[in-house]
């Protein structure tokens, strides 16, 4: 199980204050919940958390080990980006094959990996289609369902819900949940007071 810990994180960029003096810990079955206006640096954060980026000053440990340098997201780890991380030309199940190919899966297992994963989120009958040829909020689920095919200890998610209606957001947040049923940790930002009422804690930012 992956406990992922940021100890007094500070961030700047093009010479603004993004974000001071964030500390936070997640621990095996919690889900966290990040909140806060527009610009308060919601994003950033999960990019630290996520190893992505590197705070200018403060940690951040995954299991005690100090994540250093900018070297992507670590084994264990599943991110889901706003903007999806998807390859427009490659099909919904290809892009999920992909990821699971890169952290070792072996080619069958992991094609039946992906459309199982695909049928979680109710995208099942598109899983032969384009990336580009998908709605915006079909793109979204398909980045939440390859998040969660590489059976991640620990999820991070931008705002994984925002594109989606009513019926696709209750599915895809349940999915996310089980996450941390299941053991692991999930740290998701959000706008919605709903989502942010259903995690374990809530940590508000404010800008700067």
């Amino acid at each position: 199980m992956t406990t992922l810990e940021a100890r007094d994180l500070a961030y700047r960029r093009d010479g603004q204050q993004i974000l001071a003096g964030v500390s936070v810990a997640v621990h095996p079955g919690e889900r966290l919940a990040v909140t806060g206006p527009s610009g308060s640096g919601k994003t950033s954060l999960l990019t630290l958390l996520a190893g992505l980026h590197s705070p200018s000053t403060g940690e951040v440990y995954i299991d005690g080990t100090r994540l250093t340098g900018v070297a992507g997201p670590r084994q264990g780890v599943a991110l889901v980006l706003q903007g999806y991380g998807l390859v427009s030309l490659l099909t919904a199940a290809e892009n999920i094959e992909v990821a699971l190919r890169a952290a070792g899966w072996a080619p069958p297992r992991a094609a039946a990996a992906a459309r199982e994963a695909l049928s979680q989120v109710g995208l099942d009958a598109h899983a032969d289609q384009l990336v580009e040829e998908l709605s915006g909020g079909q793109q979204q689920r398909a980045a939440v369902a390859r998040a969660l095919a590489l059976k991640p200890k620990l999820l991070i998610a931008d705002e994984p819900t925002a594109e989606l209606d009513p019926a696709s957001r209750t599915l895809a947040l349940a999915r996310l949940f089980e996450v941390a049923t299941g053991g692991g940790a999930l740290v998701l930002a959000t706008h919605d007071p709903e989502v942010a009422e259903r995690c374990d804690r809530v940590l508000d930012l404010r800008p700067g």
